[in-house]
């Protein structure tokens, strides 16, 4: 056995955090030695936190997880975790919708880089319909959220949309 930490990478824009990408990484923290947790940049989406934002939201979120690392990108994700070290990429998935959109990721990064693989996490049926859309909405209508995502996030949520 290799003394070579095992290291995935848990790519999203985490625009906020939900308790469904939580639950994704508590399932990936058990499968590896590190998960570092990659907020990535995308063009076609218009964010309502800024990087910076979406990067403490998921720190204080994860602080209580050992071998957590939270960080940046706006390459190519297989580049950024082959520079990492990093055996594996994490795709959470909720609905059988999920896997067309999922695979085609997964082999287009194979094709980029066949040394690192695509795992696939269900998250916790209790998460199934949530993404960071429905919360953001729920939240800017006045809905209760605190069932989804964490006391810090749903503060920040808060503040945001009300200012």
């Amino acid at each position: 056995m290799s003394d070579t930490p095992r290291i995935a990478v848990y790519p999203g824009s985490f625009d906020p955090i939900t308790r469904g990408h939580l639950d994704v990484i508590e399932r990936a923290i058990k499968l590896f030695d590190n998960v570092i947790v990659t907020v990535a940049a995308h063009r076609d989406k218009k964010p309502l936190f800024n990087m910076e934002e979406r990067m403490d939201m998921i720190r204080e979120s994860t602080k209580q997880l050992e071998g957590v690392k939270v960080t940046l990108d706006d390459g190519l994700i297989v580049e950024f975790a082959e520079e990492e070290g990093a055996v594996a990429l994490i795709r959470g998935l909720r609905f059988v919708s999920d896997i067309e959109f999922e695979f085609q990721l997964a082999w287009m990064n194979r094709h980029l880089n066949a040394e690192v693989i695509t795992v696939f996490l269900m998250t916790d049926v209790k998460y199934t319909h949530l993404n960071s859309s429905l919360i953001r909405e729920a939240t800017r209508l006045g809905g209760n959220i605190d069932d989804f995502v964490t006391p810090y996030v749903s503060d920040k949520l808060k503040a945001k949309l009300k200012g």
